[in-house]
């Protein structure tokens, strides 16, 4: 019956009932880091039950028609220097900056791509419960630039699958900008923190009076 009403209205009509009727996008919010870590949910971490298979990745990223998957579709937004793209998107050149030891990479293999959070500690935080597809998603994470960074394999296995309160980039004079993007990659997913991770992260806030967070809710 509704169908049958739909057909009969003016075309200009349909389209803004389609734009007053479609569900609202998330959009970004900014707060300082004091607040933003305030807003993180506190819980007990466990990580019975977890494999790195639990999380799809690296999958066909946000263009599956460019042939590149997460992985290098990451490499290509983050270069400081773009690479040349070839056949099934291979990359040769290009330069990148590894910000967690403010080191010049000019190799795409001398590269990981770092969950910002990683994936076993959102499985503590959260994950476990999610669908296989979240997970995907997750692991996969474009919409929001803080959730997936290009660092050196060096920088990037140091840090394993520890939190703020097991490790820091090398760098010191970026901890306030490490603080605020773990803080808005769990805000996003609406991960937990455990009493430790998060006293850490509140005396980090306390160190970095001016910064901010900025974080979409993941859909």
């Amino acid at each position: 019956m509704r169908t049958a009403l739909l057909r009969g209205l003016p075309a200009a009509l349909l389209t803004v009932l389609s734009l007053t009727t479609a569900p609202a996008a998330h959009a970004a919010e900014t707060v300082p880091l004091t607040e933003a870590v305030a807003m993180l949910p506190l819980a007990t971490e466990s990580r019975d039950g977890y494999t790195r298979e639990a999380f799809k990745h690296w999958n066909s990223g946000d263009d599956p028609a460019d042939d590149c998957t997460t992985r290098n579709e990451v490499l290509i937004n983050e270069a400081v220097e773009a690479p040349a793209v070839g056949p099934r998107c291979r990359l040769t050149g290009g330069t990148w900056w590894s910000y967690y030891d403010q080191t010049t990479v000019t190799s795409a293999s001398g590269l990981d791509i770092d969950h910002m959070v990683p994936l076993a500690e959102a499985w503590d935080s959260g994950a476990s419960a999610w669908t296989p597809q979240r997970r995907e998603a997750y692991a996969n994470d474009q919409g929001q630039d803080a959730s997936l960074v290009a660092v050196t394999a060096r920088s990037n296995r140091s840090k394993a699958d520890q939190d703020p309160a097991q490790w820091m980039p090398p760098a010191s004079d970026v901890h306030c900008r490490y603080a605020a993007e773990w803080t808005a990659t769990k805000l996003r997913w609406n991960l937990t923190v455990d009493d430790t991770e998060y006293a850490t992260l509140n005396d980090l806030a306390t160190t970095c009076p001016d910064q901010t967070v900025t974080y979409t809710p993941a859909t």
